[in-house]
């Protein structure tokens, strides 16, 4: 086997044929990585190769035409056919000479992630999982022209054969969808001949709300063992295509031998069919968790722990209906879909074309807006519907008035409606007005809803009493005083067991019945602003406080290494040493011994501590449980009102959002938190500069591609000579 490899690599060496498909394949390579990759700046490799898989059509056909095809015209296949060499290492040896030619132009497209690296951050997992894709769709386009080659002596033949039928392979979802655009049993069968269908299931193309194509990458064993099963078969087809040929060769006459080998070599044939059908269809039936692994790096296709303890949890029945086609819905949306449907034998998928059925969504809502993909979540109880353009975070470049996503919001929104859905009770929550408070941004109130609880501002100069249906009252720093009145309600509200969200501003008027409210927690907020000395505390000025997480139920998963909260311009909490009998304080967020209180009445011209101000470590953030009787209250204080605004949250990654949906889950009794956050579409963009860019395209696309060319054209011509 290692002289059939090493003759038939030297024969490629020797001639056009190698040097030519590396060039060829170097050339366009960069070509597409010079656009998408160093003039657009994406870090993804996926693009280029994708763009240049249609290269297989015709660079495969004229490197393996000649491979099987020119030994039968030139009748030295009898050399072969004779010779001690076993007729599976001959065609292994051929093979691995092609492969060894592929390999050459593989490996330098493997070094351009580390050389894309200089430029910014570069996604290697996806990159090289991108890379594996392609090279498996390229090893098996070798297998496929290898068998065609051995069917004929004419290369010619064998190359538009290879032509048309890797062609079909690429086009083979149109082709299916010509046929039947609901499916059918010849699709079915057609789709076994599908090779981009698997391809994109590692390199999957996927358009979202805006229209805008993307590439997501996913390390999927099914399309691996695929690739890998039908390269096996194809070349277990050209040995037998071979090994019949031998015989013949050896038996001249039709005999009773000549038809036991041929029935013997038809049913290892069929044999050898089953198994890779069956091999592929045992694959296809086991859980997507257990076959696709997520290597993107927001991690776009797998759910969350909460998701997978909710969803888990189910036992009643759960119908998502997605008005799509299964052909033709959001490739992100179904994926995550596939996931649930994995996660509980309760949760049921339907697809429901909008074409076929036009009235389908009028059963659940009025709304005639609704688009494709959007989805209806249905149980016994209750449906809630989820508009498509809900599924993703998008925002609006004013600029140029073009919208982009930023964010998939898809699990969110799915793990919330099915809580919705199957919850007993809606809890309710109640904003105070009419003392000029802050109202929450609209990522805040999204968390909010996804914790499913309801929401509504009041004044309590309307009401006798907090509202009896109040499961939390909301008081986001009230720049006015409350009236002693109003006071009343709110600590009556508290002595019967009462929630309540207290958000605190340094103002400069008197509060003195807003502080009662305080007082009767057994707190009191010292004025002025809390600057941190020290840098790991900080972000950019002392005030930007990143103070330490306390370990507590609402701080579950922000306390890794770099999780922060973001809390500017926050006075201090003083938490009594000894807590009165039946409460109980439980610190969140505190600040470093480096910390000091500057005081408000003056101008802040350091941050350093002066005579008269108070040094950390302070308290921005606490819990009170007060127990009464057979009831507890329960509050949270927070010494800034900037903390929980979308400005701030988006410089911690969303964390101090993460912090308020761990509240609101304590609110509504959820054991766990049905609020998923946003996964980010953020992506860095590469920095390349013009002159790096040229040289590039001038090395790849140019001075490569000619010296490969000119390489194979001298060794060529002084073979010739010889």
């Amino acid at each position: 086997m290692k002289a059939i490899f090493k003759k038939e690599f030297m024969a490629y060496m020797h001639s056009m044929t190698g040097w030519l498909f590396m060039a060829v394949m170097i050339c366009l390579f960069s070509m597409y990585a010079s656009v998408y990759n160093m003039s657009y700046g994406s870090p993804y490799v996926a693009y280029a190769l994708d763009s240049i898989l249609i290269l297989f059509f015709i660079t495969v056909p004229i490197l393996s035409m000649r491979i099987m095809a020119e030994e039968r015209r030139q009748k030295t296949d009898q050399l072969l056919l004779t010779s001690p060499v076993s007729i599976g290492k001959i065609v292994i040896g051929k093979y691995l000479a092609m492969a060894a030619v592929f390999a050459i132009p593989t490996v330098l497209f493997c070094i351009f992630p580390p050389f894309l690296s200089r430029y910014g951050e570069v996604p290697m997992a996806e990159s090289y999982v991108a890379l594996l894709a392609f090279v498996l769709y390229g090893l098996t386009a070798i297998a496929v022209g290898m068998f065609i080659s051995s069917l004929t002596e004419n290369q010619v033949i064998a190359a538009v054969i290879s032509f048309l039928v890797l062609f079909a392979t690429y086009m083979m979802q149109g082709i299916e969808s010509l046929i039947s655009s609901t499916g059918n049993i010849v699709t079915r069968f057609l789709s076994a001949f599908d090779f981009y269908s698997h391809y994109s299931n590692m390199i999957s193309s996927v358009s979202d709300i805006t229209g805008t194509s993307r590439l997501t990458t996913v390390l999927d064993i099914t399309s691996i063992i695929y690739f890998a099963s039908i390269t096996v078969l194809m070349l277990f087809l050209t040995t037998q295509t071979v090994q019949k040929r031998r015989y013949t060769v050896s038996v001249k006459k039709l005999s009773a031998d000549n038809f036991k080998m041929g029935a013997y070599s038809s049913i290892t044939v069929v044999i050898a069919i089953a198994l890779a059908v069956i091999t592929n269809v045992i694959i296809q039936k086991l859980p997507a968790n257990y076959t696709s692994i997520d290597v993107s790096s927001n991690k776009l296709y797998e759910v969350t722990e909460q998701t997978e303890q909710i969803i888990g949890a189910l036992d009643e029945k759960v119908n998502l209906y997605v008005l799509s086609s299964e052909d033709n819905a959001d490739g992100v949306l179904k994926q995550t879909l596939s996931r649930y449907a994995e996660l509980s034998d309760n949760i049921n998928v339907s697809y429901i074309d909008p074409l076929l059925n036009p009235q389908f969504a009028s059963n659940y809502t009025s709304d005639t807006t609704l688009t494709q993909n959007s989805v209806i979540v249905e149980t016994d109880k209750r449906s809630k519907v989820i508009p498509y353009i809900d599924m993703y975070e998008t925002e609006i470049d004013y600029s140029t008035y073009q919208q982009s996503v930023t964010g998939y919001d898809g699990e969110g929104q799915l793990t919330s409606a099915i809580s919705y859905c199957t919850s007993d009770d809606m809890p309710k929550l109640y904003f105070i007005a009419g003392h000029n408070e802050y109202t929450l941004d609209a990522g805040f109130t999204t968390a909010i809803e996804k914790e499913n609880i309801d929401y509504e501002t009041i004044s309590l100069l309307e009401y006798d009493k907090v509202p009896d249906d109040a499961a939390c009252i909301v008081i986001n720093a009230p720049e006015t005083d409350f009236s002693s009145d109003d006071a009343d309600k709110v600590i009556e509200y508290i002595n019967n067991g009462g929630k309540v969200i207290i958000m605190t501003e340094y103002v400069a008027n008197e509060q003195p019945n807003f502080r009662r409210i305080l007082s009767e927690l057994g707190l009191s907020v010292n004025d002025g602003c809390v600057a941190d000395n020290n840098t790991g505390n900080y972000y950019q000025a002392p005030i930007f406080l990143l103070p330490n997480i306390e370990y507590a139920d609402e701080t579950i998963g922000l306390d890794s290494e770099y999780s922060y909260i973001m809390a500017p311009y926050a006075q201090a909490i003083e938490v009594p040493e000894e807590a009165a009998e039946g409460t109980t304080y439980t610190k969140l967020l505190t600040t470093s011994e480096n910390s000091v209180l500057k005081t408000a009445d003056k101008e802040i011209t350091t941050f350093e501590h002066e005579e008269g101000e108070l040094e950390g470590p302070f308290c921005i953030g606490v819990k009170v449980e007060k127990t009464l009787e057979d009831k507890t209250a329960t509050a949270y204080v927070f010494a800034t009102a900037q903390m929980f605004t979308d400005q701030y949250d988006s410089y911690v990654a969303g964390n101090n959002k993460q912090l308020f949906s761990n509240i609101m889950s304590t609110v509504a009794d959820h054991e766990v938190s049905v609020s998923i956050p946003v996964k980010s579409y953020d992506m860095n963009w590469l920095t390349v500069d013009a002159f790096d860019s040229y040289i590039f395209k001038a090395f790849g696309m140019i001075i490569l591609p000619i010296a490969l060319i000119a390489a194979g054209l001298f060794i060529w011509l002084k073979r010739r000579k010889l």
